[in-house]
């Protein structure tokens, strides 16, 4: 919706028009006139301009309130009034942290129905996570060997998901450092209030790498108000092929031996927050589900309309046409001057008529 912000400007509108109307017209006084020795020449050049003046002032007149309309319409502040966004008085600050370490290969999980890695599984399921958190602000941590910050705390969900999406398995190392992971998360969120901090990690494997041991960094984040939520992932079991693709001779294996679900259990109970298994993509889903009403977004939402300004739009276009009638009085002069040039010099018989 457009509206004008200072509509009571408008009534100056007419005010070019009522002083036409009311202020006396100049008067012809022959002391005022300049009198020049080549005026009939001038006269003449006038008389035969005299079919296309008339059509010419009004085009002129018209420009010129165009122009008027313009500024007026400028000044009175036009703006943008954008559709009404509910915003919460007190969103959480909530880091993602994702293992994307060599383990995150494994092809235990299904997606609509076809074996994909678990990370492109994380990243569906994520994406539906972060479009419901519209209120928060959220931050990305990727972790294998090393973490890193891959998103600030921002409420650009558009970029967050980008970035998500980009992340690739081994970007950030081969292992896996979970207590690094945390520290990270707790470094970026140390200065946020402290009812606000909530860390989501999920892992598939166990501590093998990092400066700082997971539950040391547990107790860290405890004492700073950081709660966290692990999620582990990865099959309970997958069945080998048995010999040519038959049942002879198939195995029971578990995809997730390596997962330590001890400590990502510790880890949560030390920072008030709570461990989750994900042996598919169902029950991830279902995590996150459980996530939205454990960290629900807060209710009463106040609401905001964007603001934008288009004042600029009328001022540039009055600009553009007062430019385009300059140029047509220099060039109209310029062209008068060098009729009277050439006529001056017809009458002094330098150029042949």
């Amino acid at each position: 919706m457009i509206i004008l912000k200072w509509i009571p400007l408008l009534l100056i509108l007419p005010l070019p028009w009522i002083l036409r109307a009311l202020l006396p017209r100049a008067s012809s006084n022959d002391s005022a006139l300049l009198r020049v020795p080549f005026f009939s020449s001038v006269n003449d050049m006038a008389n035969r301009r005299d079919r296309n003046r008339s059509g010419s002032s009004r085009s002129f007149r018209l420009l010129i309130s165009m122009i008027w309309i313009l500024l007026v319409m400028a000044a009175a502040g036009p703006q943008y009034i954008g559709e009404p966004i509910s915003i919460t008085s007190k969103a959480r600050d909530l880091m993602l942290a994702v293992d994307v370490s060599e383990s995150m290969r494994a092809t235990d999980l299904q997606l609509k129905g076809e074996r994909v890695d678990r990370l492109t599984v994380v990243k569906s399921v994520l994406e539906e996570f972060i479009q419901r958190r519209s209120h928060d602000r959220m931050g990305l941590i990727l972790f294998g060997t090393n973490a890193y910050l891959q998103t600030p705390l921002t409420f650009d969900r558009k970029t967050l998901l980008q970035l998500l999406n980009e992340s690739a398995i081994g970007i950030a190392g081969q292992s896996t450092a979970i207590g690094d992971a945390i520290g990270l998360a707790l470094k970026r969120l140390q200065d946020r209030p402290t009812d606000s901090k909530v860390l989501i990690l999920l892992t598939d494997g166990q501590n093998r790498a990092g400066e700082i041991q997971p539950l040391q960094a547990a107790e860290l984040a405890a004492q700073k108000g950081l709660k966290i939520y692990t999620v582990g992932v990865g099959a309970e079991f997958v069945m080998s092929p048995g010999l040519l693709g038959t049942g002879i001779g198939a195995r029971r294996l578990n995809p997730s031996a390596d997962l330590d679900e001890k400590t990502l259990t510790e880890i949560a109970n030390i920072t008030g927050g709570q461990y989750f298994r994900a042996k598919s993509t169902e029950s991830l889903k279902h995590i996150y589900e459980i996530l939205d009403d454990l960290e629900p977004v807060d209710a009463d939402p106040e609401t905001f309309r964007p603001i934008k300004a288009l004042f600029h739009y009328p001022l540039g276009l009055a600009l553009l046409l007062s430019v385009a009638i300059a140029l047509h009085t220099i060039i109209r002069n310029y062209s008068v001057h060098w009729r009277l040039a050439r006529q001056d010099k017809r009458d002094e018989g330098v150029v042949q008529p």
